[in-house]
């Protein structure tokens, strides 16, 4: 089952961060706080202005973002943990720097 948001709405599947500390002491899933990162996996068709036109949206699916601690809905989608927010409810988009990837390689 795939879901579309309407709108000026957007599907974010959180990103999982490490659980473990710098001495290795695993945290358990219950003790961990929910990561505040995510990567857009839909989007909708824009917002509709006061006018009736359509805005499109910013985000686009792939993009990497940050968003606050409670924002958006968590629905269950096949077994999957999404969010449901709208665009003005993420902070950025985290962009990767192109000179650290070479840098990297």
């Amino acid at each position: 089952m795939q879901i579309r948001p309407l709108y000026d709405r957007v599907i974010v599947k959180r990103i999982e961060t490490q659980r473990t500390t710098a001495s290795g002491i695993v945290i358990p899933d219950s003790a961990a706080e929910k990561p505040e990162q995510g990567e857009i996996v839909a989007v909708g068709s824009g917002r509709l202005l006061q006018d009736g036109t359509l805005r499109a949206l910013q985000l686009k699916v792939g993009d990497r973002v940050l968003f606050g601690k409670y924002a958006g809905q968590t629905v269950k989608v096949d077994g999957e943990e999404l969010l449901v927010m709208r665009e003005e409810d993420v902070m950025g988009v985290l962009e990767v720097d192109a000179g650290a990837t070479r840098k990297a390689a």
